[in-house]
């Protein structure tokens, strides 16, 4: 049997490393060799709970399955790995200390018998990779990354337009994602309100947050959706403090309503999610008269963030995401056209684009406004993702493109990101594609002058979307 032990200290309290570290899917976070890793039982993390965790060799890679076999709240972890080549038990225990958590990890491997003569001549490679491993860790849970910057190709497919469309595709989450950094902050119990939970990217991002131990406040629409959606989120993750608000979003009397039930239970909101959208086609009003894209995708984000604005400061650091579109950089922002008069040649991915550009600039105009008050506002958009929405809305581009769609878990990681990650707390009124900065506009004939943006204010205040701050 070869047996490895490393240790590191780490300046984080035990319960947060112990969340961390018991998850076994953040192994793609920090150890180099793990490249793909999933959690195969529903439920919370307990003995019995199985992992699979595909591994990188000289030679190609290989397939563990992990099996959690002790567990012991904030101390201990014990799980055995079965894999083609050897088994593998990893110990890893949790021991305050006055800067933080000592983690003590030991691995055993006990190799195939026709492996044995080559792991012992590989002792010194195998402690290599387990130094690297644990060092990781301890680089992941000190939690200090900065920002990361864009580069200087990210500025310059901006400018060029199509290389910046260009990393809307799978390809371009991919080169990005080569440069991510854990995300360790800890979420648990801290209240996250999503709208458009039941479906696509909001579903993603409500069963991310879940399964690292938020309380969920889930807005949909359909009662029956909502009861399955909550059910089956607490099936999967454990996590039983979900709870649903229903709410048709585009009708800004029951924005309202929603408005005054979260404020009646006076819970402060540390994140707020501008997530739900469609793409109407043909154009209709709702029945309070306004058109529907308007209502949805601009009037009724502003009206819910506006609204619950009292208790996003209640948070100690609150946190607005809303969610864009690419398509608005086909945009300019033009007040008059937000309402698509019924004169005009109507077109549902046009009203769209619009709306999600007016968005951008209400989130920058927030993230101005509030930032002496410690709300941070941001945007970002999934790039093209295989969502529901796009499936059902948009269904010739989807079978053009569907070679480079990205997965709705892609398109949903910077939303997460955005939502954990302590240095995104750090920046303020920006637009993200990949958790990088993008620029919010590719051609200059977009840009919009500093007086339509104040008749933006204008105009939402006469829609009664109380802008004003």
């Amino acid at each position: 049997m070869t047996v490895l032990q490393e240790h590191v200290v780490v300046p984080r309290p035990a319960n947060e490393a112990f969340d961390y570290v018991s998850d076994f899917t953040t192994t793609t976070e920090w150890d180099s060799t793990a490249l793909e890793a999933r959690k195969l039982t529903d439920g919370p993390i307990a003995v019995g709970t199985q992992f699979e965790v595909i591994c990188a060799l000289p030679i190609g890679s290989i397939t563990l399955v992990y099996e959690v076999e002790e567990l012991v709240a904030n101390k201990k972890i014990v799980l055995a790995g079965q894999g083609r080549f050897f088994n593998i038990r990893d110990t890893i225990t949790f021991t305050p200390e006055k800067s933080g958590t000592r983690i003590d990890y030991r691995a055993e491997f006990d190799f195939r018998p026709w492996l044995r003569p080559l792991a012992s001549r590989s002792q010194a490679g195998l402690e290599k990779m387990g130094r690297e491993s644990v060092a990781g860790l301890g680089e992941a849970l000190r939690d200090d990354f900065p920002l990361q910057e864009s580069s200087f190709s990210v500025a310059c497919a901006d400018r060029l337009v199509i290389p910046g469309v260009s990393r809307f595709t799978r390809l371009g989450y991919k080169l990005a994602s080569k440069n991510f950094n854990p995300m360790t902050a800890s979420v648990r119990d801290k209240h996250v309100v999503i709208t458009g939970a039941s479906a696509g990217l909001g579903l993603i991002v409500a069963g991310e947050l879940a399964r690292r131990g938020a309380r969920l406040t889930l807005v949909m629409r359909d009662p029956d959706k909502a009861q399955a959606t909550v059910a089956g989120l607490v099936a999967q993750t454990g996590n039983d403090n979900i709870s649903c608000e229903l709410a048709d979003l585009s009708l800004l009397g029951e924005v309202d309503s929603l408005v005054k039930r979260l404020k009646k239970l006076g819970e402060p909101v540390d994140v707020l999610i501008n997530n739900a959208g469609a793409l109407f086609n043909p154009r209709a009003e709702t029945p309070e008269g306004i058109e529907q894209s308007h209502a949805l995708l601009l009037l009724s984000p502003c009206r819910l963030t506006e609204g619950l604005k009292p208790l996003l400061l209640a948070a100690p650091a609150a946190r607005v995401i809303n969610v864009v579109s690419g398509g608005m950089y086909s945009q300019r922002l033009e007040v008059d056209k937000l309402t698509s008069p019924e004169g005009d040649d109507y077109s549902g991915s046009v009203a769209y684009a619009r709306q999600k550009r007016a968005l951008m600039v209400m989130t920058e105009e927030w993230a101005a406004r509030w930032e002496d008050e410690g709300i941070v506002v941001n945007a970002m958009h999934p790039g093209w993702a295989d969502t529901p929405g796009v499936q059902q809305s948009l269904p010739e581009f989807r079978s053009l493109t569907r070679p480079v769609l990205r997965t709705p878990l892609e398109g949903a990681d910077t939303i997460v990101w955005l939502a954990i990650a302590t240095e995104a707390g750090s920046v303020n009124g920006k637009l993200f594609l990949d958790r990088q900065v993008h620029s919010t506009h590719l051609l200059s004939k977009t840009r919009e002058p500093e007086e339509e943006r104040e008749r933006l204010f204008e105009f939402l205040q006469a829609q009664g979307s109380a802008v004003a701050c």
